[in-house]
């Protein structure tokens, strides 16, 4: 998913990073709730309310579960809603509406057996048939999802239903042998399969809501039902907040605490003076105040299986050139900039796989052939003079305007900026122009760059939806992947032929068997992927956040997502 700097999301800590099972009832450990016998008191049912901020966003992008793309709109969506699996706090598969489920010696046919009696929050029955139409419905070309393709492209004519060839795959590769079955075909054998099921585009939507208001209009409704998750809409006002009450349906352990308020705050100052004021139970820490909360028992530091980049377009030129893009990778000092910038939260990498996940790789190099993420300036200088002569600048006055938008709302992530603009300026004698915008615009920006020049350079971030390498691999860079907004092995540039046969690899991993061989071939992919610059990483993310110590058993995990069960232990203490 895209990842926001600012946006708060929280589960309970924990980097053990596996691979999934292939198959059996999969269950992880769910949460743990306060031991009783030293835990604090609970407020009054009227106290029971949590403030939550919504940060440097205008408002929420999606509602949809079959649209969702950003970590703000998951936020919401994992409140209301949920699907027949999730990754728990450990990042293991961890059982949601399904009981158990295992897959045939096909290795391709998979079988969910769901919890009994499942209702929507408005008591309506929720059956296997709920199921397969919500999957169906995310793929319908009507719906043009961002998403889909990229997580329910592993079921059985998936394609075929996305390219308009048929009307559905209800009955082809989703089927209901009864009401608490539901039968899953995939188009091969696949290691991840399973995860990819725990993303949101197969989370399970009421039909006759939007049957009532239709796609687009239906998430405007959820007061009325449409979800089964842990909470109920109460109120969503765009601009301004949602507030969630619990659902009395919901077929999980029930909520403590009695409404949860997202407010939408427009940036992570405003957040946390609104910490300070008793507006809101938890926030971002800016950096001027670090040194201060650092000590303080309401602070938390959290390594984040995310990685902070910066795109350059290879079909935007300078950067249709790799010499140009090598440039402008080692012209920046990382280290000097996560320490102006954030004051060492963040962790510099030039990794595409996040340190944690597996198939992560400690013997990565840069583009010069190094581990340093201090840059290389006399080498970049080089390579700016051999791509310049190659493209035919003459100098770089002769290169054409260039420009980044990021994201706006951080006065953190704005100092990123402009210590990178000014390192480009210094080094390569380079000007670029900062251009700032909201972060959910931006988002809805990049796939629609995928095909074309566009977005000229752009700051973005990606987090884990499930521990495997392919999920920052072969998702992001593969042919038709519509996370590839750089484009690479789709354009005329000189290496091309090298990015497409890195692409084949990456597709040839997802269906090893052996581990160990899966792995090498991420791995050497994933330098490839660095030499040609298909991103500028610049940091691993690391949250740094303050909680109110009457918060009772919310703590924060490194996928930086709530699992819906994991409400049922938080509360709010007397104070």
């Amino acid at each position: 998913m895209q990842r926001s700097r600012n946006v708060i999301l929280s589960g309970l800590v924990g980097l053990m990073m596996v691979f999934m099972a292939a198959c059996g009832t999969g269950q992880g450990a769910g949460p743990t709730a306060p031991s009783t016998s030293s835990a604090p008191q609970k407020a009054t049912a009227d106290k029971q309310v949590f403030n939550f901020p919504e940060g440097s966003i205008a408002d929420l992008g999606t509602f949809d579960p079959a649209q969702a793309t950003t970590q703000t709109s998951l936020d919401a969506i994992l409140m209301a809603f949920t699907g027949l699996i999730y990754l728990d706090d450990n990042n293991q598969i961890h059982s949601q509406m399904a009981s158990s489920w295992s897959v045939a010696s096909d290795g391709i046919t998979w079988t969910f057996h769901l919890k009994p009696g499942l209702k929507f929050s408005d008591g309506t029955p929720l059956t296997s048939k709920d199921v397969v139409y919500s999957i169906d419905r995310a793929l319908q070309p009507r719906l043009n999802s961002p998403a889909s393709p990229s997580y329910l492209g592993l079921i059985k004519d998936s394609n075929k239903l996305l390219g308009g060839k048929v009307k559905t795959i209800i009955g082809d590769s989703l089927m209901t042998p009864d009401d608490n079955t539901v039968v899953i075909v995939a188009n091969a054998p696949s290691a991840y399969f399973l995860d990819t099921l725990t993303y949101s585009t197969s989370y399970v939507v009421e039909k006759s809501l939007i049957d009532k208001y239709g796609d687009i209009k239906w998430t405007d409704h959820l007061t009325e039902g449409g979800g089964d998750g842990p909470f109920m809409v109460q109120e969503f006002t765009h601009g301004q907040r949602i507030v969630f009450v619990p659902n009395p349906n919901y077929y999980g352990p029930k909520p403590q605490l009695q409404k949860v308020i997202f407010t939408f705050v427009k940036d992570s100052d405003t957040e946390y003076k609104d910490y300070q004021n008793g507006q809101l139970d938890q926030s971002p820490v800016p950096s001027a105040e670090l040194d201060r909360v650092r000590t303080s028992p309401e602070y938390h530091k959290i390594p984040i299986l995310s990685i902070f980049y910066y795109g350059m377009n290879f079909l935007s030129k300078p950067f249709d050139n790799i010499h140009i893009r090598q440039a402008f990778e080692l012209a920046l000092n990382k280290d000097a900039i996560v320490k102006a910038a954030w004051h060492d939260v963040e962790i510099p990498t030039n990794h595409i796989v996040p340190q944690g996940m597996p198939g992560y790789d400690p013997d990565l190099k840069g583009p010069d052939g190094t581990t340093s993420t201090r840059g290389n300036p006399n080498m970049a200088r080089q390579l700016l003079q051999q791509g310049l002569q190659e493209a035919g600048y003459a100098n770089v006055a002769a290169l054409p305007p260039i420009s980044i938008k990021y994201q706006s709302g951080s006065t953190e992530g704005a100092n990123e900026i402009a210590a990178a603009v000014q390192q480009w300026q210094t080094v390569l004698g380079i000007s670029v122009k900062a251009l700032p915008e909201d972060f959910e615009k931006l988002s809805l920006e990049e796939p629609q760059t995928v095909g074309n020049g566009s977005l000229q350079m752009f700051d973005s971030g990606w987090g884990d939806d499930y521990p495997d390498p392919q999920d920052f691999l072969t998702l992001q860079f593969s042919k038709g992947s519509p996370n590839n907004s750089t484009n690479i092995g789709q354009n005329s540039s000189s290496d091309a032929a090298q990015q497409v046969q890195m692409q084949q690899l990456m597709t040839q991993a997802d269906t090893m068997k052996d581990p160990a061989a899966r792995i090498k071939a991420y791995q050497q992919a994933e330098q490839v992927l660095v030499n040609d610059v298909a991103w500028l990483p610049i940091y691993q993310l690391a949250r740094s956040r303050v909680l109110k110590s009457y918060v009772i058993g919310r703590v924060f995990n490194s996928s930086d997502l709530t699992p819906p069960d994991d409400w049922g232990v938080v509360y709010i203490a007397a104070h």
